[in-house]
């Protein structure tokens, strides 16, 4: 009883966090907006008002297949000598942590009574609320305060965790990876590639849904309002706690989890927020 109240606490909190964020670093926005003439310093590299991104809900689907299009484009641009030594480095990563994984999931099998507290803190419907809350909250608060910046962020959100899950379910339907909590007790965490489950979408698991859409969503917040030098950090803080609770819950291996952080980040970083 007192590990649940415990729980649904810390979920209030950690939910408090995220509108927080955005309520705190859209206020500030804001402020700077309705001074124009006033003699406060500028952060080089954002947008004024009137170079903002062009986005509106109308453009929002035009936009993500532009987004598509250039994401399953990407081995053109290898092809062309670009993103190499990035692509090599996060491909070596992988590798390693796939050849790790079923070395290190024993132990979080092991200890998954020890951790009970921590995986009814990240329950997997709760983080996914946790994710959705913060572009709706922008969007809330763009609404309410009549603030086209948060607005515009919080279409960005949406957009970078459309993009991430469409990439996200389109490598699980090709990988069929066998989730850690469906091999069996005592059984070896190998040769779970290809090995259709329950579902090919929904029960595969690589990559890592969260970690991809909570990245996706940190970093459209992280870049906006880096003018605030806490938010990266909130952001990217909480995005990387909901993605490591995949792993001590069982539903993840390190490998997805990493894998889903990086397509997270990058397809937002070089699509979303790069037009």
């Amino acid at each position: 009883m007192r590990n649940g109240v415990r729980g649904k606490i810390f979920r209030v909190g950690l939910s408090g966090w995220a509108l927080a964020l955005c309520a705190t670093a859209g206020r500030g926005q804001e402020l700077k907006a309705a001074l124009p003439d006033a003699p406060v310093a500028t952060v080089e590299g954002l947008p004024s008002a009137g170079q903002d991104v062009d986005i509106t809900w109308k453009k929002l689907p035009e936009r993500i297949l532009h987004d598509q299009k250039e994401i399953w484009l990407f081995p053109e641009a290898l092809a062309h000598g670009k993103y190499w030594v990035p692509t090599l480095a996060v491909t070596a990563g992988t590798a390693g942590l796939i050849a790790a994984d079923p070395h290190a999931m024993p132990y979080f099998r092991n200890h998954a009574g020890n951790l009970d507290d921590v995986n009814d803190v990240f329950d997997g419907t709760i983080t996914s609320a946790e994710i959705g809350i913060v572009p709706l909250a922008l969007l809330a608060s763009g609404a309410i305060r009549h603030d086209a910046y948060a607005t515009k962020t919080g279409l960005l959100a949406g957009e970078a965790y459309v993009n991430a899950t469409i990439v996200d379910l389109a490598i699980k339907v090709v990988t069929m990876r066998k989730r850690p909590s469906d091999v069996a007790a005592g059984g070896p965490f190998n040769d779970t590639f290809f090995n259709r489950g329950k579902s090919p979408v929904l029960g595969s698991s690589f990559p890592s849904g969260h970690p991809a859409q909570a990245f996706s969503v940190a970093t459209v917040v992280a870049y906006r309002y880096r003018n605030h030098r806490w938010v990266p950090w909130v952001a990217y803080g909480l995005a990387t706690a909901i993605s490591l609770s995949r792993v001590t819950t069982l539903k993840h291996f390190p490998s997805d989890i990493f894998v889903g952080a990086v397509l997270g980040y990058a397809t937002t970083r070089f699509t979303a927020l790069r037009h």
